[in-house]
């Protein structure tokens, strides 16, 4: 097995440097209409996990458009995305990398996080917070959609 079945776990990572719920919520917006993951973690069936999940997603979306919102680098929210793509990144890794999964989702996600909240610092002194939080929006989301339909499969029972 190569490197590079992991690049899956290193896109939701990349996800995650942006919007620390959305991986979460891809992944249980997945798990509810039957997509299974090529990692195994049991948590992901779990109901409270599936809509706690999406829950955090929506609010976060929401959130961040506040004026009081912290910024992405702060300890809580980096201690969200690394939880958040610890394990997105180990759902996405194949069975039996799961660790391998979640530390390059990980290690993604951090460093990247401080890129991207300079790019949406950038954005906001041209088009405000709103609008360049709406923007980044769609990117992140557009982006944690594509990475789980492309990288999950039908039927969880088969393979999940």
């Amino acid at each position: 097995m190569t490197n590079t079945a992991l690049i899956p776990s290193a896109l939701i990572g990349a996800v995650a440097s942006a919007r620390s719920m959305t991986p979460m919520a891809t992944i249980a917006a997945a798990r509810l209409a039957g997509r299974g993951t090529p990692g195994r973690l049991v948590l992901l069936d779990h109901p409270l996990f599936k809509f706690g999940a999406l829950a955090m997603g929506l609010g976060e979306l929401l959130g961040d458009k506040m004026k009081t919102a912290p910024d992405r680098t702060v300890f809580l929210g980096l201690l969200a995305r690394i939880a958040s793509a610890g394990i997105a990144g180990a759902a996405l890794a194949p069975r039996g990398r799961e660790k391998a999964g979640a530390g390059v989702a990980i290690a993604t996600a951090v460093p990247l996080a401080y890129l991207t909240l300079a790019g949406r610092k950038r954005a906001m002194s041209k088009i405000g917070q709103t609008q360049s939080g709406l923007v980044e929006d769609a990117l992140v989301v557009a982006a944690g959609v594509a990475t789980i339909a492309f990288f999950t499969h039908g039927r969880w029972g088969d393979r999940g």
